[in-house]
């Protein structure tokens, strides 16, 4: 088995982002020489990227060609460097985003707080679902409900939805792949309600996701901590930071 490196997580990250797009309508993946691009069908920069795999085997006038085609905005997810690979074109920093990876000998699971409980969210459930993320992480409801709502309808995204009573106070969700990184799950979108924090509410739903992906044969899982306080949450999961990738300019 693979030592647990920032290119194989960010390889299984290309890998979740092929069955994200390529699973919803309108949406489309292509491997493009060393790079792997995923087009979710969505006229939102965040929802569509180029994973670039390998620079040496990559032309990037091809890339770009294939974005054209589709009219959509789009970034790079490279390595982290300190420059820009000469001669390539654009490439301003946006983000750093931290990657972090997990074994499954070395997962600790969390078990739910007492009075909440957890199911797999279905179509019917959009509204509960885009509410928890509008108020966990804020911004415009209209582009997240298009994003979710092709999480609910892709088999290969699992949604899990917790609820207090009738109140959902939680939602997050796990993308199961199986490409060049091998079979793998990613846990992403960990949204907790205001009211509901600090309850080990965001642990117990990941674990809960972590656990149903693992036991169908993900041999890794990974995510990316926002910052150092969900770091250490995941740590507490078993979780282990690697170097991450960087989100740059098409040009």
């Amino acid at each position: 088995m693979p030592d647990l490196t920032g290119a194989l997580v960010r390889t299984a990250h290309a890998d979740a982002w092929a069955v994200t797009a390529g699973g919803r309508p309108g949406g489309a993946v292509a491997d493009l020489g060393g790079a792997r691009a995923a087009c979710s069908g969505l006229p939102f920069g965040p929802y569509n990227g180029t994973d670039l795999l390998d620079p040496a085997t990559t032309d990037p006038e091809r890339v770009a060609a294939w974005w054209a085609a589709r009219g959509t905005p789009w970034a790079w997810r490279t390595p982290p460097s300190p420059a820009w690979p000469t001669g390539w074109p654009g490439g301003d920093l946006l983000v750093h985003q931290r990657l972090a990876g997990l074994r499954p000998a070395r997962f600790a699971p969390a078990p739910l707080p007492a009075g909440v409980a957890v199911r797999r969210a279905a179509p019917q459930d959009l509204d509960a679902v885009v509410a928890v993320d509008v108020a966990a992480f804020g911004g415009p409801a209209a582009p997240v409900r298009r994003w979710l709502a092709g999480h609910l309808e892709n088999p290969g995204v699992e949604v899990g939805l917790v609820l207090d009573g009738d109140e959902p106070v939680a939602a997050a969700h796990a993308v199961r792949s199986d490409g060049a990184a091998g079979p793998a799950v990613l846990l992403a979108g960990v949204g907790v309600v205001p009211g509901a924090r600090r309850r080990g509410v965001g642990a117990g739903l990941s674990s809960w996701l972590l656990e149903r992906a693992l036991a169908a044969g993900a041999a890794l899982a990974h995510l990316q901590p926002d910052d150092d306080r969900a770091a250490r949450v995941y740590a507490r999961l078993g979780f282990t930071e690697v170097e991450g990738l960087d989100v740059r300019t098409p040009g």
